[in-house]
Formats: C-alpha cells, sequence, structure tokens
C-alpha cells in the first residue's frame, strides 16, 4: 500500500512538472495583436513586462525543489522496498514453521578464529582440572582416614566371668586352694574378688571372679587348668557369665 501510494505520487509531480508552461513573448505567440492587447494578453498570463526574468528565476526554482523533493522520494521508497521485502522473507519464514535461521558465518572469520567453533573446547580444560583436584584430595583424605583408624586401638571384646570351685570334703584346705587357682597365669585373664560359700555339711566352695579376653581366654580353659589340682578340686562350674 506505501508503495501504491508513493508511485501515485510520483505520477502527480511528473505530470505537475509537465504541466509547468513558462509564458513566452504575447508577440511569438500572437503575431497580429496590437502592444495594447499583447499587454492585456500578458496580464491575464501573471506576467508583467517588468518581471519576466523574475517568473522565469521562480520556475526554475520550483523545480528544482520538486526534482530534490522527487529524490528524496524514491529513496523513502527505496528503503520501504527493501523493508518490505525483509519483512515478507520473515513471514514467509513463520508460516513454514520455524523461526528464520541466521546467515552463516563467513569463512574469513572461521579462519581468524582458528578454525571450526565445534574443535575449540574453552572451559573443558578447566573441567578436567578440577576433577583432578577434587579427585586428588579424596585420595588424601581417605587416606588419612585409613591411617587414623589403623592408629586407633581396636575395642577388645571381654567378659566377666565367676567360677564355683568346688573341694572335696570339708578337710580341704581352702586358702591353698585358693592360691592354686590364682597361680594360673596367661595373657587376657585377670583374677578379681572371691569368698567362700558354705554348701552344706560343713562344705564350703571357693567363689572367684576373673575378667577375660574372649579372643585368648575361655571357660574351657579355666576349667582345665583348675581341675588340674586334682587333690584339691573335685569340680567348677560357672556361677555367672556376663559380656563386658
Amino acid at each position: 500500500l506505501i508503495v501504491r501510494f508513493a508511485q501515485r505520487f510520483l505520477i502527480n509531480q511528473s505530470a505537475a512538472m509537465s504541466a509547468i508552461s513558462f509564458p513566452n513573448e504575447p508577440r511569438a505567440q500572437f503575431p497580429n495583436a496590437s502592444r495594447d492587447e499583447q499587454e492585456y494578453i500578458k496580464y491575464l498570463c501573471g506576467v508583467k513586462l517588468t518581471d519576466a526574468g523574475s517568473s522565469a528565476s521562480g520556475d526554475d526554482a520550483r523545480i528544482a525543489k520538486l526534482e530534490a523533493d522527487n529524490k528524496n522520494l524514491l529513496k523513502t521508497v527505496d528503503c520501504l522496498t527493501s523493508r518490505i521485502a525483509e519483512l515478507e522473507k520473515k513471514f514467509a519464514a513463520l508460516s513454514a514453521g520455524g523461526p528464520a535461521k541466521p546467515a552463516a558465518p563467513p569463512a574469513a572469520a572461521k579462519q581468524k578464529n582458528g578454525g571450526d567453533d565445534d574443535d575449540v573446547d574453552l572451559f573443558g580444560s578447566d573441567d578436567e582440572e578440577a576433577d583432578a583436584e577434587a579427585e586428588r584430595i579424596k585420595q588424601e583424605r581417605l587416606q588419612a582416614y585409613q591411617e587414623k583408624k589403623s592408629k586407633k586401638p581396636a575395642l577388645v571384646a571381654k567378659s566377666s566371668i565367676v567360677l564355683d570351685v568346688k573341694p572335696w570334703d570339708d578337710e580341704t584346705d581352702m586358702a591353698e586352694m585358693e592360691r592354686c587357682v590364682r597361680s594360673i597365669a596367661t595373657d587376657g585373664l585377670l583374677w578379681g574378688a572371691s569368698k567362700l560359700v558354705p554348701v552344706g555339711y560343713g562344705i564350703k566352695k571357693l567363689q572367684i571372679g576373673c575378667v577375660v579376653e574372649d579372643d585368648k581366654v575361655g571357660t574351657d580353659f579355666l576349667e582345665e587348668e583348675i581341675t588340674k589340682f586334682e587333690d584339691l578340686v573335685q569340680s567348677v562350674d560357672v556361677a555367672a557369665f556376663q559380656k563386658i
């Protein structure tokens, strides 16, 4: 619509320029007219004898102005035409179902940037360095934890045991029996308090406690070692057993 309006305006301007007439001398147009008639004709045409030169210069200025306006209008029309063509391309791209793709960069720009952008990894090296640093820190922390764990003493499982050591009769020397029992010594065995507990008929049993490390000393070992004093010991029973 804008282009049509501009074309119509140019056509009207050209018609206006072609319609301009410059009054010639009445004598050339009406050679048989008298001087008074020629003056009257000049008056009708709006031209006086004294104003002939100024009328011609005014028409020249008007023509120059119209030509300048025409040039400006042609530039405007060219700009509008190019803009309309660009809008038509974008509209056609949108109608096709997707945004218009930008023009591919020139080959010279690629060469200036050092080749294809796909071959350039701007951030890969930094990521690899960060990953390597994180892995190194992780390994150092694991190693420090293992060293600390190895230096820490392991938890030893222990048990508290109470044994009942029974004599043969009431004539058994209970003090000697206790001394023999306490003479049993080994790694992981610690004897504790003891007492004599009446059984009946004047017979007493030796009740003695101890703390043992489960991995080193067991109840079977204690019973076997104590019953070796067969002259004093009739039997050995476990009265109490408790994990510490």
